[in-house]
């Protein structure tokens, strides 16, 4: 009995358990249903006013230095300025906003308050990249007004600088505004040189401040590499100011300009001139160009032609143009001629002025015709006949293949972004379909196309005993310590001509700047080897000339090898001599100089041969005007103390023999500014003297023979005020009658 009324108990209480669970999940539904019905939307905004912001953590680009580490380009701080619409209350606070962050940012009103109206977004940047000065204002503006610092948001950044503005501008390139690299190194190294960018993940309430949470996580941003350049600061200040002053003397279209160390391939200098500004890329550096724009009516057109005028300006005209070398060329066909045995330097020759090739005549430099000459001879006076001679005894097929040898068929392979490509058949002519009449002008450089980098790549072949190296311009990518992650190793291509003729070819071109064509290349107190060239723009209506100078020096042990070419000069003469190589022996003077190698004189030189400045520091200036006077130099006091506090130019510097030296006696230096004269138009005693009128010491380079000689060009332009005892280089030329006929090549 017992048993059974437990029994029963035992039911009801599993039958009252079941009904329990039953009814509870029930009221669980009920709740659950009701909660969603009636607190679904509480819900739903707290959920939103309590979420993660995921913010993007900008990487720096990697620095870019010269050879010296000198910083060229690198990342620097900046700041990004966004806004929540989500947050701003009504429309009036939108407008005045809108208003201040328009003025503030340089942006368009109504763009920024339709980004303001926005109530789908809750973060939209109005700009990217702004200066401190910007995020001051931005600041001040949130503290001035309650409650914009809830829709007005700031975020770290970065942008690139260029500290030197113009500085090697078509070389290094610039980025754009999503910190890619648009140009140049840049561009070319853009994968390496961009950062690994970071995340920012943190939890924020409705007042967007960040709240405890265990879902925050920060990831750094990892830094790109930075590269170390082959680049030297002062020789591509060298050429490019040399280039910039015969652009803007010689009115001409463009120049441009190489300097390649011999040995390696690394570039030690490269420039196109006009430049741009690479912190404002994006404005049109030529005047003249800008005022054709500014003419232009039509919107579209003139956005067209803008485009294509920021295009040329950002274009790095060494590798991307190419051009016909002219008689620059005649150095690899004698090269050629001279290692397969078909002519000798001393072989004699007879031009009569013209050179006749099935019924096409080509003309010589000169013509009235050389007469008797010896092949180093014909190199000298640029003589096209006796070039067709040696093409025709070397043959289409032995004449390609040196061709290509040298490198001419084929990109250089330097680490830029957009070298030109050469196309066989199109750009030059292949063995196969080079006949009589297209080996004849292609001896003489005329028919085909290459850009500097080749041209100047080739000749350093004959300078580097015959061995034709790869040219480049990054020599060491490093990590954001510091730490060396790669080496540029220098690269041999290929033994182009053996050593003997290299040498032999030398020799020849040695004898060019000494007594031929390129007579303005030469620089007192170095032996320089180059050749000259002029040829026609055949692809222009009217007739436009590119003038260029290559060579090497020294030419006993070589060191550098420089191009210049000059592009559509206007002013005066068009031929390479007159304005390719004022500017090459500028250049070579400059880089020579710098790089401490030291002159040799003979006997000719020795009354123009420069002198180190003595140290009169610390003498009395009583003693030091004494002893610098009784050496000839002309001394400039400064002050009217005992003691000589300083000297300019410092001790150790090269100046003319009897040159002029300022000695400051005061505890603080202060240098003297004086106008420089012009100095164009002189012979080399007449530029000494009135430099030295001035206060002032003059370099010479190019020719320098008191009697026949001109100046051509001044480094400084008449009327720039200078520091009392600088020097300004004054360029020499020829007047021969024969450097007023540098050939052309032209073909009857």
């Amino acid at each position: 009995m017992a048993r059974k009324t437990d029994k029963k108990l035992q039911d009801r209480a599993y039958i009252a358990m079941i009904l329990t669970l039953i009814l509870g999940f029930g009221i669980g539904v009920f709740g659950m249903i009701n909660t969603g019905l009636i607190h679904g939307e509480e819900n739903r905004r707290k959920a939103e006013s309590e979420q993660l912001s995921d913010t993007v953590v900008a990487a720096r680009r990697g620095t870019i230095y010269d050879s010296n580490m000198n910083i060229l380009a690198q990342s620097t701080d900046a700041w990004k300025i966004y806004v929540n619409p989500k947050e701003i209350p009504d429309e009036e606070t939108a407008k005045r906003a809108s208003s201040s962050l328009s003025s503030i940012l340089d942006v368009d009103y109504d763009e920024v308050l339709t980004d303001c109206l926005n109530k789908k977004r809750s973060y939209i940047v109005l700009k990217s990249k702004v200066d401190f000065n910007t995020k001051q204002l931005i600041e001040k503006l949130r503290n001035e007004n309650k409650g914009y610092n809830r829709f007005i948001g700031i975020e770290d950044d970065v942008t690139r600088f260029y500290p030197y503005d113009n500085f090697a501008s078509t070389v290094i390139g610039f980025t754009g505004s999503s910190d890619k690299g648009m140009s140049g190194l840049e561009s070319a190294y853009n994968t390496k040189l961009t950062g690994l960018s970071g995340r920012n993940i943190t939890a924020q309430n409705a007042k967007q401040r960040e709240i405890s949470s265990d879902f925050a996580t920060y990831y750094a941003a990892q830094e790109g590499t930075s590269l170390q350049l082959t680049i030297d600061n002062a020789i591509q200040y060298y050429l490019d100011s040399a280039l910039s002053h015969a652009v803007q003397t010689q009115d001409a279209t463009y120049g441009y300009g190489i300097v390649m160390d011999v040995k390696t391939g690394a570039i030690l200098a490269m420039s196109s001139q006009p430049d741009y500004d690479l912190n404002d890329p994006y404005k049109i550096s030529k005047a003249d160009v800008k005022e054709e724009l500014d003419q232009i009516a039509n919107d579209d057109e003139r956005a067209k032609a803008t485009t294509s005028a920021l295009f040329a300006q950002w274009r790095n005209r060494t590798i991307t143009d190419t051009y016909e070398p002219g008689s620059v060329f005649k150095c690899i066909t004698a090269a050629a001629g001279i290692e397969e045995g078909v002519v000798t330097p001393d072989e004699m020759f007879v031009c009569g002025g013209s050179y006749r090739v099935k019924d096409i005549t080509y003309h010589c430099s000169n013509r009235r015709g050389h007469g008797s000459e010896d092949f180093t001879t014909s190199l000298m006076n640029s003589c096209n006949p006796i070039y067709i001679q040696v093409a025709q005894r070397l043959g289409s097929q032995k004449f390609s293949n040196y061709f290509e040898a040298f490198g001419l068929g084929e990109t250089t392979g330097i680490d830029l972004a957009a070298e030109a490509a050469p196309k066989p058949g199109v750009t030059y002519y292949t063995a196969d379909r080079m006949g009589p009449v297209e080996l004849a002008s292609s001896s003489f450089g005329q028919s085909f196309q290459v850009t500097p980098i080749q041209v100047c790549t080739a000749i350093n072949a004959i300078a580097n005993d015959g061995k034709l190296v790869q040219p480049y311009i990054v020599a060491r990518e490093l990590d954001n310590e510091g730490n060396v992650l790669s080496v540029t190793k220098p690269t041999v291509r290929r033994q182009v001509v053996s050593k003997l003729t290299a040498d032999t070819v030398t020799q020849m071109m040695v004898e060019v700047v000494k007594n031929g064509t390129a007579k303005n290349a030469t620089v007192t107190g170095y032996k320089v080897a180059g050749k000259t060239g002029t040829s026609e723009k055949l692809t222009t209506s009217t007739e436009d000339y590119i003038g260029s100078f290559c060579g090497f020096a020294p030419a006993d042990d070589p060191e550098i090898s420089v191009i210049i070419i000059i592009d559509d000069p206007k002013s005066g003469s068009f031929t390479g001599g007159k304005t390719a190589a004022p500017v090459a022996a500028e250049v070579i003077s400059n880089t020579l100089r710098y790089l401490n190698i030291e002159p040799e004189y003979d006997a000719e030189d020795q009354s123009q041969q420069d002198v180190k400045t003595p140290s009169v520091v610390g003498l009395s200036t009583a003693a030091a005007q004494e002893s610098l006077s009784g050496s000839g130099y002309t001394v400039r006091v400064i002050g009217d103390g005992e003691k000589v506090k300083a000297q300019y130019p410092e001790a150790g510097k090269l100046i003319p023999q009897n040159g002029v030296i300022v000695l400051y006696t005061k505890s603080t230096k202060t240098n003297e500014t004086v106008e420089v004269p012009n100095l164009t138009g002189l012979t080399v005693s007449q530029a000494r003297s009135t430099a030295k009128a001035a206060g002032l010491n003059i370099e010479v380079v190019g020719m320098s023979n008191d009697l026949t000689g001109a100046s051509y060009t001044q480094s400084i332009s008449k009327g720039t005020k200078v520091a009392l005892g600088s020097t300004v280089t004054v360029a020499y030329m020829t007047s021969t009658p024969e450097m007023e006929i540098e050939d052309t090549g032209n073909a009857d």
